[in-house]
């Protein structure tokens, strides 16, 4: 079972992907800010990330920096789903190693099937 990391301070969107995600037969982390998620990663590796920018205490950036500085986590992909829409965020958010980026409101069905061509890419 592919496990999936839920990292975002807005409990609506928490619940929503945690729901859909289960559904979709993945085992669901939930982390409602960057150092609750660096806890978990610790922890339970998980194969993705979804990741929100602006959250309080350590913030998504800080946590895909992190990540990208220890061999054993800079293997896990990471989708920013970010109110940052402007293109230079985007491209910051990519030039610091993530692997997509996707602007809020997204489509549900639209990250569910990004994450899944994420996770059958062979690394």
């Amino acid at each position: 079972m592919k496990k999936i990391l839920i990292v975002d301070d807005e409990p609506n969107i928490v619940m929503s992907l945690e729901y859909i995600f289960k559904k979709e037969g993945f085992e669901v982390f939930i982390a409602r800010d960057g150092a609750e998620a660096i806890e978990i990663v610790e922890n339970s590796i998980p194969d993705i990330i979804l990741l929100d920018i602006m959250m309080p205490n350590v913030d998504g950036y800080q946590v895909l920096n992190y990540l990208k500085d220890s061999e054993t986590l800079r293997k896990i992909k990471v989708i920013f789903l970010s109110a940052k829409n402007k293109a230079t965020d985007i491209e910051l958010g990519l030039q610091l190693g993530a692997d997509k980026y996707i602007s809020k409101p997204f489509s549900v069905k639209n990250l569910v099937k990004e994450v899944k061509i994420l996770l059958n890419k062979k690394t």
